[in-house]
C-alpha cells in the first residue's frame, strides 16, 4: 500500500514558518519574505521571478499552493459590486463577494466548503459541509480579488460559505496571515467575523485577542422562531448566546453587531422589532454600543421564503430607531447577480 505524502502548505505559513521551510531545503531565510509577498500578490509560483528556475520547479513538485482560481465572475452594472466563484486546488468551488464603497472596498470571504449549520434561508448549507478552508484558501480569495481588482481592499467581512467559528483555528491562522505588515497588511479593525451562533467558541475568539468585530447572525427574538430557522439555536439558545456575546463585549470592549436578516411574515412585523429590542437590552443595558444590521433577503430558488418591500423593512428599522436601538438597513449590492451567498457554487454544482 502507497502511503500518501502530506506536502507542507506555503501559502498557509507566517514568515517565521517559511524561514523554517526554506532552511530545510537548503535556502536562505530571504526567501521567506519574497514567498509571502508572492502569494499576498496573488502569483502563482511560476510568476515569482526572483526565484530561479531550479527553485521553482522545486517548489511545484514538492508543497501545497492553495492559492484559488477564479473560475467565474459577475460584476453588477448597478453598483460594481464582483461575485467571484473560486475553484479551488482540489476542485471544489466557494465564492467571494468584492464590494465598493465610497470609503474603500471590502470583501466578503468563505471559510469552508459548505456548511453544516442547516439555516433555512441560506442556500450555502444546502448539500451540508464538505471540508472546511485552510488558512492560504481563505487568505487566497482575498489576494486573487485584489489581483484581479487592482484596487486595494481594505476590509474584510467573514459571511460568506460557511461558519467561521467551525473552523476557528485555520480562520485565527488566516485573520493574522491577513494583517501581516509584509502583506496585505489589512488592519484587524477593518475585519468582521460572522457567526450563527456556536457560543462556545465565541469564548475561544476571546482568548485570541485580535480587535475583530464580532456579528451575530441572530435573525428572530425568540427561541421558538430562531431554532425553526436556525438549528444551531437547540444547542445554543439565545441565553447561552448572549451571554457569551456579553462576556465577549466586556473583555474585549469592541462593539457586537447583531445581523438580522428580515423574512416577509415572519420576523418583521413591528412587534418582532419590540422583541429584538427587549432582548438585546436585557443583556446590553445602557449605552453599550451595539448595531442592528438589517438584511433584506436575497431569495434562493430551493427556498420558499420572501423578501418584505421597502416601506415595510424601513419601518422595521424606524421602530428599532424609536425604541433607542442603533440600527441600520443594509444596502443591498449585486442585486442583478447571484449575489446571495452560496448561489453560484450551487448553480455551478448542479449543472
Amino acid at each position: 500500500m502507497t502511503e500518501t505524502v502530506i506536502k507542507p502548505d506555503i501559502g498557509s505559513m507566517n514568515i517565521e514558518e517559511l524561514q523554517a521551510f526554506f532552511a530545510s531545503i537548503g535556502e536562505p531565510k530571504f526567501r521567506a519574505k519574497q514567498l509571502f509577498s508572492a502569494y499576498a500578490a496573488g502569483k502563482r509560483i511560476d510568476e515569482i521571478t526572483n526565484f530561479s528556475n531550479a527553485l521553482r520547479a522545486k517548489l511545484a513538485e514538492s508543497v501545497e499552493y492553495r492559492l484559488p482560481e477564479i473560475e467565474q465572475k459577475q460584476v453588477s452594472r448597478l453598483d460594481g459590486t464582483v461575485k467571484y466563484l473560486f475553484k479551488l486546488v482540489d476542485g471544489e468551488y466557494v465564492e467571494s463577494v468584492l464590494m465598493k464603497y465610497a470609503h474603500g472596498n471590502t470583501i466578503c470571504v468563505s471559510s469552508q466548503v459548505g456548511c453544516r449549520m442547516g439555516c433555512a434561508f441560506c442556500a450555502s448549507t444546502i448539500g451540508g459541509k464538505v471540508r472546511d478552508l485552510t488558512p492560504s484558501e481563505i487568505y487566497g480569495q482575498v489576494c486573487a480579488a485584489q489581483r484581479d481588482s487592482g484596487e486595494r481592499i481594505g476590509g474584510i467581512v467573514m459571511m460568506g460559505i460557511g461558519e467561521p467559528l467551525d473552523n476557528l483555528d485555520n480562520v485565527l491562522k488566516f485573520l493574522r496571515l491577513v494583517n501581516d505588515e509584509n502583506g496585505l497588511n489589512i488592519g484587524y479593525r477593518h475585519i468582521s467575523l460572522s457567526t450563527c451562533g456556536v457560543a462556545d467558541k465565541i469564548y475561544e475568539l476571546k482568548k485570541a485577542d485580535l480587535p475583530i468585530t464580532l456579528s451575530i447572525s441572530l435573525h428572530a427574538a425568540t427561541d421558538e422562531a430562531r431554532s425553526a430557522v436556525m438549528p444551531v439555536n437547540r444547542k445554543y439558545p439565545l441565553d447561552t448566546l448572549l451571554t457569551a456575546c456579553k462576556d465577549y463585549f466586556d473583555s474585549t470592549s469592541r462593539r457586537i453587531s447583531f445581523e438580522y436578516t428580515l423574512l416577509y411574515g415572519q420576523n418583521d412585523k413591528l412587534e418582532d422589532a419590540a422583541r429584538l429590542a427587549s432582548l438585546l437590552r436585557k443583556y446590553f443595558p445602557g449605552k453599550t454600543p451595539v448595531h442592528i444590521n438589517l438584511i433584506r433577503l436575497n431569495p434562493v430558488k430551493e427556498r420558499s421564503f420572501a423578501t418584505p418591500d421597502d416601506s415595510r423593512a424601513y419601518a422595521f428599522c424606524a421602530e428599532l430607531e424609536r425604541l433607542g436601538m442603533n440600527a441600520t438597513l443594509r444596502r443591498r449590492l449585486g442585486k442583478d447577480i447571484d449575489a446571495a451567498c452560496g448561489q453560484l457554487r450551487r448553480k455551478r454544482e448542479t449543472t
